[in-house]
């Protein structure tokens, strides 16, 4: 069975990378021939290397898989800036950074909207719980306040943080969110995570249903990390 999936998890992971290369170049024509050029410069570096110094044998893998390496690491970054650009100021772009968050991150988005499309998404870790909120400033913070006590009442002591995202003063800019909430001071163990998140079932067992706004897929994000890790 393990044999049989093999070959279509390949060619998933090569739909991942094609579908984030698809994506990078909208933005960043030239983004092949950045590629390309930091490639074939290393391995240009290598071949010098081993004309003067020599064996060729070994300085030409070396600059192989070097310029392999570092053509990787640059188009995850243009890969990642560019998912930023296209869900940047849209409805919904706080829950698809979020969404990227790896394991050890619960993440609920729109566990709260307005009618103005004002939203609260949540994250559960080690710092307690961390609710984000996008929208007007003015409007989102007494959400966010409103929500804070909910989950205040709920939380058994663990801390619960709030932050916004945004561009203006006092906010976290949605390129910067996924950094700033993993740096957040650890404060709970796993055990206690578990038993918080059991009791955030039960305030969302009583909250109405609320749709996620029309907005980016949060999976759009995602996908482009996905891809990067296939690689």
């Amino acid at each position: 069975m393990a044999k049989n999936d093999a070959p279509a998890e390949k060619t998933s992971r090569l739909k991942q990378i094609r579908s984030a290369y698809t994506l990078t170049k909208k933005s960043d024509p030239k983004v092949g021939l950045v590629l390309a050029g930091i490639f074939l410069g290393i391995v240009a570096v290598f071949v010098a290397a081993g004309i003067f110094v020599g064996p060729l044998l070994v300085w030409i893998p070396l600059g192989v898989a070097l310029g392999f390496l570092a053509a990787t690491i640059i188009f995850g970054r243009k890969v990642e800036k560019a998912a930023y650009s296209q869900i940047e100021g849209q409805t919904g772009a706080a829950a698809s950074a979020l969404q990227t968050l790896r394991r050890g991150w619960n993440v609920t988005p729109a566990v709260a909207v307005t009618k103005n499309a004002d939203i609260v998404h949540r994250v559960v870790g080690r710092p307690g719980i961390v609710l984000v909120g996008e929208g007007a400033p003015s409007r989102v913070k007494n959400l966010l306040a409103a929500e804070g006590k909910k989950h205040t009442r709920v939380a058994g002591g663990a801390p619960v943080i709030q932050l916004i995202a945004g561009q203006g003063e006092d906010e976290i800019d949605i390129r910067k969110l996924t950094k700033h909430v993993m740096k957040l001071p650890a404060a709970l163990q796993p055990s206690e995570i578990t038993d918080l998140l059991q009791r955030l079932k039960a305030l969302d067992a009583v909250r109405p249903q609320v749709p996620m706004p029309k907005g980016p897929v949060p999976t759009s994000m995602k996908g482009a990390r996905q891809a990067m890790k296939g690689r």
